[in-house]
């Protein structure tokens, strides 16, 4: 794969729950091709991180030469995943958008039940991000917007917010971590 090193491949992207349960996974590669080494694959990542702490900041872990960059945020644990030769800084910027267009679509109150009652909306943003294993967008509220759109368009509300609501919610996030 010549073309490997100009532009970076994304594994997996996955959400477990705080018994390292599915809640939404999403797979780019075929180095799991079946449902069970994806599950085995799940169940490993989960307890080799598990006695971290990676609430506030980022972690990152070698395993199986896979490079993961891992977060947790209340119950739900955030993992993305690419091979021994990634940047991890290129997959630590994939985890922080992704986690932060969770945070804005779920009006940052991220746990599993909250994750759960939308899923479709955590699925498409899986979808602005990655798409066959390309990284498409890092950045958390241009991936909530084109997913608020998505949903917009489909005539379905996002619990009645606004495209306007959804926005100043983006910015005030936003806001509040470069103020960090």
């Amino acid at each position: 794969m010549a073309s490997h090193a100009t532009c970076p491949i994304i594994k997996n992207i996955l959400i477990l729950d705080s018994e390292g349960k599915r809640v939404a996974v999403k797979y780019y590669t075929d180095d799991w091709p079946t449902n069970s080494s994806k599950l085995a694959f799940e169940k490993y990542v989960f307890t080799k991180t598990l006695k971290t702490n990676a609430r506030a900041e980022a972690e990152i872990t070698l395993l199986e030469n896979n490079v993961i960059i891992y977060k947790f945020i209340q119950d739900l644990h955030f993992f993305v995943t690419g091979g021994d030769d990634e940047n991890e800084l290129i997959l630590a910027s994939v985890l922080q958008g992704f986690s932060d267009a969770v945070a804005l679509l779920l009006r940052n109150n991220v746990d599993k039940r909250e994750a759960l009652e939308n899923l479709d909306l955590i699925l498409l943003c899986l979808d602005e991000i990655v798409d066959g294993g390309m990284m498409l967008e890092t950045s958390g509220p241009i991936i909530a917007e084109k997913v608020t759109s998505h949903n917009l368009d489909s005539d379905a509300n996002l619990s009645d917010q606004t495209f306007t609501q959804a926005w100043a919610t983006a910015r005030e996030h936003l806001t509040r971590t470069l103020l960090k």
